[in-house]
């Protein structure tokens, strides 16, 4: 569109084009409402094939985003969430196909009763209407959230970072020539077509009420700004200050496994373990091996006296340590009294994200996956598994930590909400 290729150059008016883009999406959201599921289905198959054929002009437009980032002396950690393989590529198309297969929510019935009147009443899921993901650095949400919209009956605004600019706009024209094929209108999955920053300012208006819901995906400054300026509703996705309470009763073997990859598997994503939790009662056992392996795999340990202790490389925690996301390989370590501490240190430090037990000791499980009040609580697991992908839903737009209906890995069917179809046979209220 003519207006785009102003944007991108700068010479368009921006809230002009923003508001234009939002209508357009709004008009979008009203017809994929009532597209059905074969139709959806068709357009997410050929996203597919888009994705998979076009994989070396994804990479290659990644590979420009992913120089000029590190020209800029980007830490490792944003290198890494930014950059594009074939393997991702890969799982993004894979992802698509599990979306593709999922039930379709829209219109289920997800309760129905009769009242003593005889009237019949059905809760049913409709879409959200158009959903604004503001997100940065990891180009692959562009296609999560626009697959996961288009499943769910939404039009979505994608608006990504200005560094993963090029690789985004390579993902959303696989996505707009899945749209195209299967007859749905371009604008249901919407890019922002240009790196201005005031782009974001405008999303957050609501755009004269074009927009319902926005989605926030990136650090903390940027989850910051959206809840403290948007207009309208927020999925808030808040920084993954994430735990790994190692309890005395703990296979040690299981507990190494599981600490290493919940931090070092890949420590700039959301799922990242940021702080390791020993049980007091298991420490002469426990704490030395997982320590030496966590600084042996090249992961900097900042600990409490206990911790220092264990091995001279560890450094001294501070109190900022204990509320820190760091997206790199550095972990907090303390030692703690039991389960009752370390629920209790996690309430205090913790960001309501994910966190987990090992325990071969079931009361102790129960009483943290009970106690501990986060989005997702694990037992005997990685705390990466928080991904919507490990979660059977194909994709996520994002981790959500508040409470309204979509909590934890947002999928199709928490992009949904519902309405109460009544079904009478001439009632009236007396």
């Amino acid at each position: 569109m003519t207006a785009s290729l102003k944007a991108i150059d700068g010479s368009a008016d921006l809230p002009a084009l923003m508001n234009e883009l939002a209508a357009r999406a709004r008009t979008a959201a009203r017809t994929l409402s009532l597209a059905s599921p074969d139709q959806k289905n068709r357009a997410l198959e050929a996203m597919e094939r888009a994705i998979r054929a076009n994989a070396p002009a994804i990479l290659s437009a990644n590979a420009e985003d992913t120089a000029e980032v590190r020209a800029t002396g980007a830490t490792a950690a944003f290198i890494d969430r930014l950059t594009l393989t074939q393997a991702r590529i890969d799982a993004m198309a894979d992802g698509i196909a599990t979306v593709r297969e999922i039930p379709d929510p829209v219109g289920v019935v997800t309760d129905s009763w009769q009242r003593p009147n005889g009237m019949v009443i059905e809760r049913v899921r409709v879409p959200l209407g158009v959903v604004a993901v503001i997100f940065e650095s990891r180009p692959n949400v562009a296609a999560d959230a626009g697959v996961l919209c288009l499943k769910s009956g939404n039009a979505v605004i994608l608006r990504g970072g200005s560094d993963s600019f090029r690789s985004c706009r390579a993902i959303h024209d696989c996505l707009v020539q899945g749209l195209r094929e299967a007859g749905l209108p371009e604008a249901s999955i919407t890019l922002v077509p240009t790196r201005d920053r005031a782009a974001v300012g405008l999303l957050l208006t609501g755009l004269n009420g074009s927009i319902d819901v926005i989605v926030p995906r990136g650090g903390k400054s940027l989850v910051a700004r959206v809840e403290a300026e948007a207009r309208v509703p927020v999925f808030a996705h808040l920084e993954g200050v994430n735990h790994v309470y190692v309890d005395h009763a703990a296979n040690l073997e299981m507990a190494k496994k599981i600490v290493l990859n919940a931090k070092m598997r890949r420590p700039g994503v959301c799922g990242a373990a940021e702080t390791l939790l020993v049980d007091r009662a298991g420490a002469a056992a426990n704490l030395k091996p997982l320590v030496e392996m966590l600084l042996d795999a090249g992961c900097e340990v900042r600990g409490d006296e206990v911790v220092q202790r264990s091995d001279r490389r560890v450094k001294p925690a501070s109190e900022e340590d204990w509320d820190t996301e760091y997206e790199d390989a550095i972990i907090t370590a303390k030692v703690v009294d039991g389960v009752d501490e370390a629920i209790a240190h996690i309430h205090k430090h913790g960001s309501h994200h994910t966190d987990a037990i090992v325990t071969e000791d079931a009361k102790a499980a129960h009483k943290f996956l009970n106690e501990v009040d986060s989005a997702i609580v694990l037992h005997n697991a990685s705390t990466q598994f928080a991904d919507g992908g490990e979660f059977g839903f194909g994709a996520e737009i994002g981790i959500a930590t508040g409470k309204f209906h979509a909590r934890g890995p947002v999928g199709a069917e928490q992009l949904t909400s519902f309405k109460y179809r009544v079904h009478g046979t001439g009632q009236t209220r007396p």
